[in-house]
């Protein structure tokens, strides 16, 4: 009984030892966490310095809204020196009035990349793959018809923004703040057959675009976008290709370009397959593939 009450009280005497013991252990760990908080004043809020999906580049919409609902599941693959990366993404386009406006709505389910030592270090990232799981932006957009006339011109004005739903801060994939931007794409037939089979299209697109930094004098970077597309088919083939770029004005990594390519062909009116690249120029430091399956009704 008694050695059994000598164990007990030596054992309450040993509690507070243990407790500095474990309470020295989180210290590092406090330290650590505190230090990840300012480590992030160090990130540069610009398209050379995050992941491929952290700054959409505009989408081209040829000047004429389509009335039919689509629901798109794409694969995309990204790659430079340092940084391969792969995601999984969606989209849902909604027709409002015939056609007349409509409703888009798209996001990366989900993104997986290894980047080297020497890109982490030089984005002031955290690490250099994804400990948990990483899950990117849901961007909306709403496009109207503003004008639509066979012989001359159509013209779509749109407001896009991106939400701060992306994961991985930490790790320079998304920026967890807003981005948005405005619209204005103007398209016309160039040449088109009789039987409508075949065609080819010119497209044009200017924008304002801004979004969030962490830099507390100017906390958001402007820049205006432009772009330039050509397109054709003939029967259920289709190409495209386009121009498209930004231009902040910080000059700080903010002003990427890309030449993006497409190919894609409409199964029975309903399916549709597409392959995409994506060269990528100045600010843009990725190429990227993309293969994408897409059901329209």
């Amino acid at each position: 009984m008694n050695r059994l009450f000598l164990r007990k009280r030596d054992l309450l005497k040993a509690t507070p030892c243990r407790l500095l013991i474990l309470w020295l252990l989180l210290i590092p760990l406090t330290v650590s966490a505190q230090d990840w908080r300012d480590y992030m004043e160090s990130l540069v809020y610009a398209p050379r310095y995050f992941g491929p999906n952290a700054f959409p580049l505009p989408e081209m919409t040829g000047g004429k809204l389509s009335d039919r609902w689509e629901v798109e599941l794409k694969g995309n693959y990204h790659t430079m020196s340092g940084d391969q990366t792969h995601d999984v993404a969606a989209r849902l386009y909604v027709p409002i009035a015939g056609g007349r406006a409509g409703v888009t709505v798209q996001g990366v389910i989900q993104e997986w990349y290894r980047t080297s030592e020497a890109v982490r270090e030089e984005r002031h990232a955290v690490e250099s793959r994804p400990p948990i799981p990483c899950h990117g932006d849901i961007t909306v957009h709403c496009h109207y018809q503003v004008w639509s006339h066979p012989r001359w011109v159509d013209v779509v004005a749109g407001a896009h923004i991106k939400t701060a739903s992306g994961g991985r801060l930490c790790d320079a994939r998304y920026t967890d703040a807003a981005s948005y931007w405005f619209t204005a794409e103007v398209g016309r037939d160039l040449w088109r057959s009789a039987d409508s089979l075949a065609h080819l299209r010119a497209e044009g697109l200017v924008a304002f675009y801004c979004w969030m930094t962490n830099d507390m004098v100017h906390r958001q970077n402007d820049a205006l976008s432009y772009g330039f597309a050509l397109s054709g088919g003939v029967g259920a083939f289709a190409l495209r290709g386009d121009f498209i770029g930004l231009r902040g004005y910080k000059h700080n990594g903010d002003r990427p370009q890309a030449l993006r390519f497409q190919a894609a062909y409409t199964l029975r009116d309903h399916h549709r397959l597409s392959f995409s690249f994506r060269h990528g120029m100045q600010d843009n430091l990725y190429d990227s593939y993309s293969l994408s399956y897409t059901y329209r009704f």
